[in-house]
């Protein structure tokens, strides 16, 4: 159906030639485009074709008459307002006609007022299921989201206590562990037994990734409250780059600090920034250390103030960079690129932490054109840390 401020189609249907004639020269001077049919099954089959959303149809005609062609378009569109014409003494066809859900009837000989009353009766019908459906529309599009917010909010929360508990035991784990393989190395380097040197190495590796992978559980856990200070947003910046200047450098890989000269305080919960950098960081160096490359690898930390943000926060490597595939797949639970040596959580705790604070991250590269990952954060309230 169409807006009401555009023309609307109308198929007039009536047997006599002289009644069509003359009703449609009225209905096209009132700015309405018209279809005529003389009879029933005519009507039909131009109804199928042009689909117009009005039709006015005599009740009383030879063949096919009124009422029945009345009940056919209303299943074939139930929302196609018909008008009835009748004469005199067919009153009882009129009220028959209601209650196959006619929109009204009007009696011959047709008179202009009535017709135009008619018609706007129907076009508000017509506007008013309109306006009905896009509020139906609208407020089931608001409750599908809101549903997915509540589902995806119930589902975070699962997981957070499914991995609290999970870091626990694994800690736990890890601690005998480690304590164990402290009393193997004591005795292995008393005996300088080769053999056992090498598994110990196997051993220690694997207790490494169970200690990083408890810590990454139970930082996810952690990142579900986000604790706000009016701070310094270079601090958490200078301590990502102080904690990792010496792995860096152990790699032979240039660490760089660029930070905004901008000393203005801001709203964050700088322990959360902290970890999202640190994450970023270890990442960055991990993609240099693991592309071959004669050039000199080199990971940098910047920070900016852009205007309308509190601050902006890049860390940009020239490592191997990513196909498009990877960049969709990088904020997904347990999704890594590092095979045995990630567990993919570091990004999804990123993420986390970046939506807690109703800011943006977004990630630019290309394969062979290494990566920079963009990090915003909006001015918060200091009440009640909204944006």
């Amino acid at each position: 159906m169409k807006p009401e401020n555009q023309p609307i189609r109308i198929l007039l249907v009536d047997d006599e030639e002289g009644i069509r004639r003359v009703l449609g020269i009225t209905l096209a001077d009132q700015g309405y485009i018209v279809s005529t049919a003389s009879n029933g099954s005519e009507a039909l089959q131009l109804f199928q074709q042009v689909h117009p959303p009005i039709v006015i149809t005599d009740i009383k005609m030879p063949g096919k008459d009124g009422i029945s062609l009345l009940r056919e378009i209303k299943r074939e569109d139930p929302d196609t307002e018909v008008i009835m014409i009748t004469g005199h003494g067919e009153l009882d066809l009129a009220v028959k006609s209601l209650k196959f859900e006619a929109t009204d009837y009007i009696t011959k000989p047709v008179h202009a007022d009535a017709l135009e009353i008619a018609l706007k009766r129907a076009r508000e019908r017509i506007v008013m299921r309109l306006q009905l459906r896009a509020y139906t529309e609208r407020l089931e599009h608001l409750v599908e989201e809101k549903s997915k917010q509540l589902i995806e909010a119930e589902r975070l929360a699962a997981i957070g206590q499914t991995v609290a508990g999970l870091s626990h035991a694994i800690k736990n784990i890890a601690g005998g562990l480690t304590g164990g393989a402290f009393v193997l190395e004591k005795w292995m380097e008393q005996t300088d037994n080769a053999y056992l040197l090498q598994g110990w190495k196997m051993l220690s590796s694997n207790v490494e990734k169970i200690v990083k992978l408890s810590m990454d559980l139970l930082n996810y856990a952690k990142t579900g409250e986000i604790h706000y200070e009016h701070c310094d947003p270079n601090q958490p910046a200078r301590e990502v780059f102080d904690l990792m200047a010496p792995k860096a450098e152990a790699l032979g890989i240039v660490l760089e600090m660029d930070l905004t000269g901008d000393d203005a305080p801001a709203y964050l919960d700088p322990d959360g920034i902290h970890r999202a950098l640190l994450n970023l960081v270890t990442n960055a160096l991990d993609a240099c250390d693991a592309r071959k490359m004669t050039a000199e690898k080199k990971v940098t930390i910047r920070s900016r103030s852009p205007s309308g943000w509190a601050v902006e926060y890049q860390v940009e490597d020239n490592g191997p960079g990513m196909t498009k595939e990877i960049r969709e797949k990088l904020f997904q639970f347990f999704f890594s690129t590092k095979g045995s040596k990630g567990n993919g959580i570091g990004l999804m705790m990123t993420k986390n932490i970046i939506d807690k604070h109703k800011g943006q991250i977004e990630v630019h590269s290309a394969p062979g054109k290494g990566s920079i990952f963009i990090v915003r954060l909006p001015k918060q309230d200091r009440q009640n840390g909204k944006p």
